[in-house]
């Protein structure tokens, strides 16, 4: 059985934009476009509706920006993978995206087939940015790493759950997301969901990261 498209919501407020977005991943076969909102708050009242696996969300739009958008979406639906399109890399933009939720930050510039790659990382629970924007992100993970001590430290092994702790030891024994679906008998996209969430919790941005962590503590 093929394995199931990944479904889309698109939300920007510039209807040439999406339509040549839609395009794109309308020739992908492994994407599929299934809704479109023009604002954060049309977003909100959509993603609740479809349910969507992927949100491509602007960042500056009227009513509600794809910044707050993408906090209330991801509370109510932390499921979701959230990745920013904008036109700007404003850093302090970057750091709010990420920590309101967003899997990735991904430029409007960009080639599409440059997005595409970016995208289906996001879709296996890596961090989707470009080098220049990953450099910035880690400069600012150092930073805070240096400013919290082990003692107080809010990053921990200790966070995960048990499920999430047995999908870590997987990854360690460099299982693929198939192969933890079937040894866990849980599905591929919960696999996905497991692992952003380890992701998120250990504040790391990749699976290799992960794992070295672990193996420090």
């Amino acid at each position: 059985m093929d394995e199931q498209k990944t479904r889309v919501l698109l939300v920007d407020d510039h209807t040439l934009f999406r339509e040549g977005v839609a395009s794109i991943i309308g020739t992908q076969p492994d994407f599929e476009i299934i809704g479109e909102a023009q604002d954060g708050l049309e977003a909100q009242i959509k993603a609740k509706k479809l349910k969507p696996d992927l949100i491509l969300m602007d960042i500056e739009m009227p009513t509600c920006d794809g910044l707050e958008a993408t906090r209330i979406i991801k509370q109510s639906l932390p499921e979701v993978t959230i990745v920013m399109l904008t036109v700007r890399d404003a850093e302090a933009k970057l750091f709010e995206a990420l920590k309101n939720g967003a899997q990735g930050y991904l430029l409007k510039d960009m080639r599409s087939k440059e997005m595409m790659a970016f995208l289906r990382d996001a879709m296996q629970g890596q961090i989707a940015i470009t080098p220049i924007l990953a450099n910035s992100v880690l400069q600012e993970f150092r930073r805070l790493s240096q400013e919290t001590t082990w003692h107080g430290e809010t990053r921990s092994i200790k966070l995960l759950t048990k499920r999430e702790q047995e999908v870590l030891e997987l990854i360690a024994m460099d299982a693929s997301n198939r192969e933890i679906a079937e040894r866990l008998c849980i599905s591929l996209h919960t696999v996905k969901t497991h692992l952003r969430n380890i992701l998120s919790k250990l504040q790391v941005s990749s699976r290799e990261e992960a794992v070295r962590y672990a193996q420090q503590r």
